[in-house]
């Protein structure tokens, strides 16, 4: 048999995608019509869901017991290396974390992958497992310059990368987020780097992950400038919180009680920002099993305060 075209390759591979939304589209009326997921209902505010990066020694009924129990709408699911579920393994696995989920009336509100190269094999095996899932978006991995080259030019290197990888997102029906994150060689640091790289391509296919606490590290007192540039391709927020050490490095803290400032809240709901906000509780060893209910607790209590700093936005 002769290997297909190019082009044959393409149809058949849209052909497949749109097969795969028609099960999407019957599995998540089946599961409303067997109780294992609730009707959507419009929401007055935004979703909120916790990185749950902490809870890799938990199955997943006891993971959204818990989640469900501190008064969550989602969680951030690791779908990665050493994650809840192996990429290798999503396909078998993940579904099963959906549906305990669903039993409680959650979502993976974000799928968080390795995906930012569109010609890996399991890129399309993440994608296609959350789309038929029902999942809308999933956060990027990093890309890192290498800082003996020169920025802009691996700028425009990355970006045909992030154009195909666009249009696999908009055929699957899928958001791709990208996070700025304060370091000395990611991509997305400064910000403005990133809206250079997303030139041109629809905030629907990639937007922004926009994290307050590295924006707010990198940007100092200029942050509300960069808030105001990239605005326009935030999908999701992240909140966390940070103090400046005597070594003059960044160390988490409990939201609140750190650099964060509460304006940002207000400058959310004045842009009309209606996507979900992920909560990330970082400053409690994640590896450590014993601490479960030490990240139970703070996340608990980061929750209180950000439904307060929201409310006196």
């Amino acid at each position: 048999m002769n290997d297909p075209s190019p082009a044959e390759h393409e149809l058949n591979r849209r052909h497949f995608i749109g097969a795969s939304m028609a099960v999407t589209t019957g599995s998540l009326i089946t599961r409303a019509k067997t109780g294992l997921a609730a009707a959507p209902s419009p929401r007055d505010e935004n979703p909120i869901c916790v990185f749950t990066k902490p809870f890799n020694s938990l199955s997943f009924d006891e993971l959204a017991d818990r989640i469900a129990e501190l008064g969550f709408d989602g969680i951030e699911a690791p779908i990665r290396k050493g994650g809840h579920v192996e990429p290798e393994q999503v396909a078998d696995e993940l579904p099963a974390l959906v549906e305990a989920l669903n039993k409680r009336d959650l979502e993976i509100t974000v799928l968080t992958s390795d995906v930012n190269d569109p010609d890996d094999p399991l890129t399309e095996r993440v994608l296609r497992t959350a789309a038929t899932l029902g999942i809308q978006r999933y956060r990027m991995k990093y890309y890192k310059y290498d800082l003996k080259k020169s920025v802009l030019a691996q700028i425009e290197q990355w970006r045909p990368k992030l154009k195909q990888l666009a249009a696999m997102n908009h055929d699957f029906g899928l958001t791709g987020i990208y996070q700025n994150h304060a370091g000395t060689n990611y991509l997305g640091a400064p910000l403005w780097d990133l809206q250079l790289a997303l030139r041109g391509i629809d905030s629907g296919d990639i937007g922004v992950a926009y994290d307050i606490r590295h924006a707010t590290a990198e940007g100092g007192m200029s942050w509300p400038v960069t808030f105001n540039m990239i605005q326009p391709s935030i999908d999701t927020v992240y909140v966390k919180d940070f103090v400046w050490k005597e070594d003059k490095k960044p160390s988490n803290v409990p939201l609140g009680s750190g650099r964060i400032d509460p304006k940002f809240f207000k400058m959310l709901a004045d842009a009309a920002f209606s996507g979900p906000i992920s909560l990330h509780e970082e400053y409690l060893d994640h590896r450590k099993p014993e601490l479960v209910p030490e990240h139970l607790a703070a996340i608990k209590a980061d929750l209180a305060t950000l439904r307060s700093m929201i409310a006196n936005d």
